[in-house]
């Protein structure tokens, strides 16, 4: 007997302003998942934090940001449900497939990194900030797929430890990982992380051969 699960996404999704300006143009697509502090509630919470607060303060992204709410305050985010939202705004938009990045942070973070095992062909580039995985994980995640990784060295909900495991681990294998761990910072390293520059242009640079 086939059991089906139903899981009801809420989700904000940006569009570049290029985007109605070049009606013949694809675009990337960042898909973002927060922390266990925005989960649950109010959509306006994940508002709070990552890329869904830069945008409330005006920044402008090259690419669409697909930023879905976790439902469950106190569970962990249902990734098979999220990939069914991500591939309904994929196949609703001008989206290249080629050029879908993932990032997520705390408890979306480790999820992120879940999501990359699970779709191992279907991310350019990967993101975690303060996130945990278990490291046999390493071994399911694309080898061509570059990642860059943050954590604050005094984290005391998520060790920094796991990262640098994960890290050592993935670098030892070959894989191309970025990583940038704070000193002094401890669990927020995602005010950080996700105000530097650079990480959207990275991601911006990155696009899937396969």
């Amino acid at each position: 007997m086939q059991t089906t699960l139903h899981e009801n996404l809420k989700y904000y999704l940006y569009f570049p302003k290029e985007y109605a300006a070049q009606p013949e143009s694809e675009f990337g697509l960042l898909l973002f998942l927060h922390g266990g502090g925005e989960s649950g509630g109010d959509l306006e919470d994940i508002k709070k934090n990552g890329p869904p607060k830069l945008l409330v303060e005006g920044k402008q992204f090259p690419f669409l940001v697909l930023a879905p709410q976790n439902p469950h305050a106190r569970k962990w985010w249902n990734t098979e449900a999220v990939v069914q939202l991500l591939d309904s705004v994929i196949a609703s938009t001008r989206v290249d497939s080629k050029r879908i990045y993932l990032s997520g942070l705390s408890r979306g973070g480790s999820a992120a990194w879940e999501m990359a095992t699970q779709y191992p062909n279907k991310f350019a580039a990967l993101s975690v900030v303060c996130g945990m995985a278990p490291l046999p994980y390493a071994h399911w995640i694309d080898k061509d797929m570059p990642m860059w990784i943050f954590h604050g060295d005094k984290d005391e909900v998520i060790a920094v430890d796991e990262s640098d495991k994960m890290v050592r681990k993935l670098r030892k294998m070959g894989y191309d990982v970025r990583y940038t761990r704070y000193k002094d910072v401890g669990h927020n390293s995602w005010e950080r992380a996700y105000t530097t520059d650079s990480l959207y242009t990275w991601m911006a640079n990155q696009k899937r051969m396969d």
